[in-house]
Parts: C-alpha cells; sequence; structure tokens
C-alpha cells in the first residue's frame, strides 16, 4: 500500500499523519493564526519535527457557510507559501488542499506533491483530467454540494452505502482517466449531521472493501466539541480519542492539527498490534 510522491514511495501500511497549514483567515480553528513567513514556517517546522509525513495546505476555507474564495485569491495565498517552504525544507511532502485543477496544476508545478480535493472531482470538471496530467496522488472526500450548501443535504437512504457508491462511481471515473494512487476521505463534517458522523465512524472499517488507503479528518471538528458541549480550541483530548478510533478500524493517514498527539496514538496502537 503505497503512494509516489515525486518519485518517493511513502509506505501506508503503517498510518502516518498529515499536519494542518490553514492559510485562510477565517477558518474554524486557526483561521489567521498564520499571518506572516516567519510564523508559517514555525509551524512547518514543529509539524516536521513533531512525526508529520505530510503537510496540507488549503487557502479556501471549507467550513460550512465560508465565504467564497476567487482562484486569484486562492493562488495569491497558496503559490508564495509552496516556494517558501520547500525553500526551507525541500524534502517536505506537500499537500495541497483545493477543488480547482488551475490551483492544483499550478501548485504541483511550484512543487507540491499531491491533491487533496473536497469535491472528489465534482465542482470542477478538469480536475480529475488535470490530476491524470500531472501523475500524483490524489485524495478524494466524500461530500455532497458545497460548503454553502452541503448541511443541507444530509438526507441518506443508508449512509454507509450511499458513501461506498459514492466512492465506486469517482474511482471508475479516475481510474479511466489513468489516477492511479488514491486516497479516500469519508469526509467528517460534510454533509453529515452530528449523529451522522458518529455513525460513519463505528462503521469505518466497512469502507476497507472500497480497498484504497483511508484518510481520517476529525481534528478539533464539531462533532466533537459540540458533542462535548466545549470549543473547538478544548478538543484535542476528543480529537486523540476518535483518531485512536479512526485507526483501529482502518485509517492510514490521520489529517490533524496536533501532529504530536497523532503520532502518539499511532505509536500505541502499533504496541497493541504487536502483542495481538
Amino acid at each position: 500500500m503505497t503512494i509516489n510522491c515525486k518519485g518517493n514511495l511513502i509506505d501506508l501500511s503503517a498510518p502516518k499523519v498529515m499536519g494542518i497549514l490553514n492559510l485562510t483567515p477565517d477558518s474554524f480553528y486557526d483561521g489567521g493564526k498564520h499571518k506572516n513567513e516567519k510564523d508559517i514556517l514555525n509551524h512547518v517546522e514543529h509539524m516536521l519535527n513533531a512525526g508529520a509525513t505530510f503537510i496540507d495546505a488549503g487557502a479556501y476555507s471549507s467550513r460550512p457557510n465560508a465565504d467564497d474564495v476567487s482562484e486569484a485569491e486562492e493562488l495569491h495565498r497558496m503559490i508564495p507559501i509552496i516556494d517558501l517552504i520547500l525553500k526551507h525544507f525541500p524534502e517536505t511532502i506537500l499537500s495541497i488542499d483545493t477543488f480547482r485543477s488551475r490551483v492544483a496544476e499550478k501548485s504541483i508545478e511550484a512543487g507540491a506533491s499531491i491533491i487533496n480535493d473536497i469535491s472528489a472531482g465534482n465542482l470542477d470538471k478538469n480536475m480529475l483530467p488535470t490530476v491524470a496530467k500531472l501523475k500524483v496522488p490524489y485524495i478524494m472526500m466524500h461530500m455532497r454540494g458545497t460548503p454553502k450548501t452541503m448541511q443541507q443535504q444530509t438526507n441518506y437512504g443508508n449512509l454507509i452505502k450511499d458513501i461506498i457508491f459514492y466512492f465506486s462511481e469517482r474511482l471508475a471515473a479516475a481510474k479511466a482517466l489513468g489516477i492511479k494512487d488514491i486516497i479516500i476521505d469519508p469526509g467528517f463534517g460534510f454533509a453529515k449531521t452530528l449523529e451522522q458522523n458518529y455513525t460513519l465512524l463505528n462503521n469505518l472499517e466497512l469502507l476497507k472493501m472500497i480497498d484504497k488507503p483511508l484518510l481520517a479528518g476529525v481534528s478539533r471538528k464539531s462533532m466533537i466539541y459540540k458533542k462535548l458541549d466545549i470549543t473547538a480550541q478544548e478538543a484535542l483530548n476528543g480529537t486523540s480519542v476518535l483518531n485512536t478510533i479512526a485507526l483501529q478500524k482502518g485509517a492510514k493517514i490521520l489529517r490533524v492539527h496536533d501532529v504530536k498527539e497523532a503520532v502518539e496514538c499511532i505509536k500505541l496502537i502499533e504496541a497493541l498490534e504487536v502483542r495481538s
């Protein structure tokens, strides 16, 4: 179970951590926190030193009801930061969180390695052909609608079956174009109610039948802080609990704000597996 990142084969048979770098002013947890080059580099260095295999940079907030950002603004935020990070940390495996094919293409040309698309190609008809042309790993997420409309689209016949069907259709479209390295993200918090998020987590192992590496992104999300009646800033402990469950149910990548704690979750789960 490997993916090819610019010639480097990353083995996902052992779970890895993806650290989040938000370049937006309005992200639900750390929006506007990294305002200058020094802060960005310090944060990236901290995540790499803590054990992140990937850094996932996003310049368009996908939280519910987030303001729209133009393609030009997304590129203006993204490309200089890719240059900055790779100048100081040239071995960094950068994932780019975007649903726009032009942002994807310009980011890969700037030196990024992976495209992480919340829409699985549904919001830009050129995304899948672009990823196929670029020959890079592709993370496709389950979502309905757009970030503005997704929380009005939570009516499912059977949540898990519908998600599996969604991925079977999107994987077929990607494979038809020759995209090989694909990771699936079931999209916790995207077009799902609070209880549906827990139904998804409780049945996460069923997604193994798709036979693709599974990414889990629950870090500090509302499924934690609303359930516990706390804030996102107080949701680290809940994040670690749900990350541990996700690992036990087959997750191979944890996408997180707090890398050190996620790495510890992986180490402890691995210790259990060695004893079993």
